[in-house]
């Protein structure tokens, strides 16, 4: 069975994206062109590779919001870049860094950053502060 799971190991987020393109263009053009129909398993892949996506760019954005952090932007620009508040991004990237946290715990590696997650928000600042 195609899962997102069995599925992203395989694909980066270009060739994720190229493989879900092509399926879903072919989708689209099956009803009304001489265009052969997805299968059930196409079908299905399609839909785990949206997923596939989903995470991949949801694991990339926060990764930009790091580097974004690191580079100095405020809190301020980084919600603005994202089209949400400054409180909603920092809290976006609180989660995210706890659930990177808690993957770790669970698959027995180590802590998403040196410190661990209480180190990282620190790193992270507050979107109340004067460099948040």
């Amino acid at each position: 069975m195609l899962t997102p799971e069995s599925l992203e190991g395989h694909f980066t987020l270009l060739s994720a994206t190229a493989r879900y393109d092509a399926l879903r263009l072919r989708d689209s053009l099956a009803p009304d062109a001489d265009v052969q129909p997805l299968s059930r398993d196409e079908v299905l892949e399609m839909l785990a590779l949206g997923e596939v996506i989903a995470r991949k760019a949801a694991y990339g954005r926060q990764l930009s919001v790091r580097s974004a952090r690191t580079a100095g932007a405020s809190w301020s620009a980084i919600g603005a870049a994202l089209g949400m508040s400054k409180q909603a991004a920092w809290e976006a990237h609180g989660r995210w860094l706890e659930e990177q946290a808690e993957q770790r715990r669970r698959s027995g590696g180590p802590e998403p950053d040196e410190g661990g997650v209480p180190a990282a928000r620190e790193r992270a600042g507050r979107p109340g502060n004067a460099e948040g």
